[in-house]
Order: C-alpha cells, then structure tokens, then sequence
C-alpha cells in the first residue's frame, strides 16, 4: 500500500520531468536548425547599443508604437460614485 502511494506521489514529478527534458529537446532543435549562420554581435556607439549582423531584418519588427501629440492628448476625468451624485 505504502509502494502505491509513492508512485502516485512520483507520477506527477516524472510526468513533469519528461515534459521539460521535450520541450528543451525542441528547444535545442530548433535553435541548431534555424538557418542563420551570423550570431550578430551587439556594439555601443555614442551611447546607443545596436544589434550588427544576424539574421534579424528590421522590417520583419512591428513599428514602435507613437505617443500621442500633447495637443492631441485629453485631460483624465475626475472618478465618480454613487457617495458624489447625493445632494444633502
């Protein structure tokens, strides 16, 4: 009886262990197949770190979002509850 508990208590743990060793599996699979032989490098100029090299192309990244202009910008509205609208 004792035996049987503790393989229902191990169960969880190995089930969980294989799923981890697969996913890292793909993981490494994935990675080592990925077609891009430049690594890419990152360098610092006049403050500013660039990616150079790799197989990252800019126009494959969504465009940065715009904030908006300050004129275009609404002033925030106070809160309201129920307590505000009572008139004594």
């Amino acid at each position: 009886m004792a035996v049987g508990k503790r393989v229902a208590g191990a169960l969880p743990l190995a089930g969980a262990t294989a799923a981890a060793v697969a996913l890292a599996g793909v993981a490494v699979f994935a990675v080592s197949h990925a077609g891009c032989s430049d690594t890419g490098r990152y360098v610092q100029h006049d403050g500013v770190v660039e990616l150079v090299g790799s197989c990252l192309n800019p126009n494959d990244l969504p465009a940065a979002p715009t904030e908006p202009k300050l004129q275009d910008r609404k002033p925030a509205e106070p809160a309201s509850n129920q307590v505000d609208r009572v008139n004594p």
